[in-house]
């Protein structure tokens, strides 16, 4: 047993050279080093990451034409959905990932409107399996649920407007952000929080296998999520205190699927809790907030002043899509 990691390790580093000469040979000479460099940060090796430089020359061709830009997200996603190999795909993935958080509008752009058609799970990495190994079988988990979560970061970028945890979106903007978001609609906010109560479900979601721990692959990506994590619940923590504002003028049906969707955000609490790496002080201050609102929804909004359930007549009079600025 011992002898098919070291054959497959010998395989995986031929199989790199062979599609590096292949793309020395095939490549158009003008995007040639663009196509090595992913090649390189997305080799067969299951315990080394994307090389920085090699991400860094991906990175850079986001400053170039549309067209170079075009060429890499096209020559990215085809390796991504020919491998048969987790650590390639994981690699494929993690640079994704880079572009999402460090690439140029551009570059940005490219990916997300890729393919032209769009749809769910363009990713197309649903039922991918590596076989070969006890460990590459672990990381196809990996691989399935790191995908899922990419389109999820997408799809919440699309609805906030801005790439989530982009070098373009920092914490530090945040007087900016809830200017933005108090004057936006109840029906707009309650889009936006659901949408990043998806996307913290699905970092809920992520596998625990055992012997996928310690594996600087799977380490490199919980770095990446957790930096996602901890400004998801920044821009959650912003949409909820808006709500605190706006508890009065919240009609019935507001308040109700405002109530679901924090009640679904405490639900990933728990999960998140057994987490380790996904435990911060300042995000347990967003949730004590966020329990705290659901409380105040379900107590005030719900019910009227002699506790009964108010009445769908009564919510006719609520306001329902102006601002607190309305």
């Amino acid at each position: 047993m011992g002898r098919i990691p070291i054959l497959r390790d010998f395989i995986g580093i031929i199989k790199d050279k062979a599609s590096q000469s292949k793309a020395a040979l095939l490549s158009d000479p003008k995007t040639l080093s663009l196509h090595l460099a992913l090649l390189r940060a997305t080799t067969h090796d299951p315990f080394t990451p994307p090389d920085r430089r090699h991400l860094a020359t991906l990175l850079a061709s986001g400053h170039t034409s549309r067209a170079t830009v075009s060429t890499a997200i096209e020559v990215l996603m085809d390796r991504l959905q020919t491998t048969r190999d987790a650590s390639v795909a994981i690699k494929c993935l993690i640079t994704v990932h880079h572009i999402i958080k460090r690439g140029s509008f551009i570059l940005q752009d490219q990916l997300s409107v890729y393919p032209s058609n769009g749809g769910r799970n363009y990713l197309k990495l649903s039922n991918f399996r590596d076989k070969t190994t006890l460990l590459t079988w672990e990381l196809s988990y990996w691989v399935r649920w790191y995908a899922l979560y990419l389109e999820n970061l997408l799809r919440t970028s699309r609805v906030l407007g801005f790439f989530l945890s982009s070098a373009s979106s920092s914490v530090d903007n945040n007087e900016e952000e809830e200017e933005k978001v108090s004057s936006l609609t109840n029906s707009q906010l309650l889009k936006e929080i659901n949408s990043l109560g998806n996307l913290i479900e699905q970092i809920s979601r992520m596998p625990n296998s055992l012997h996928t721990n310690g594996n600087i692959l799977v380490d490199e990506v919980l770095g990446m999520v957790g930096e996602d994590y901890l400004a998801s619940t920044n821009e959650v923590s912003i949409r909820v205190s808006e709500f605190k504002e706006r508890l009065s003028c919240l009609s019935v049906f507001e308040s109700v699927e405002l109530g679901f969707a924090l009640k679904r955000l405490e639900d990933c609490k728990e999960r998140l809790s057994a987490l380790g790496q996904m435990r911060n002080a300042l995000v347990e201050t967003v949730w004590g907030s966020i329990s705290e609102m659901k409380d105040q929804v379900g107590n005030d909004e719900l019910y009227g002043e002699e506790g009964r359930l108010m009445t769908m007549e009564s919510s006719k009079n609520k306001v329902s899509e102006s601002s607190r600025y309305g």
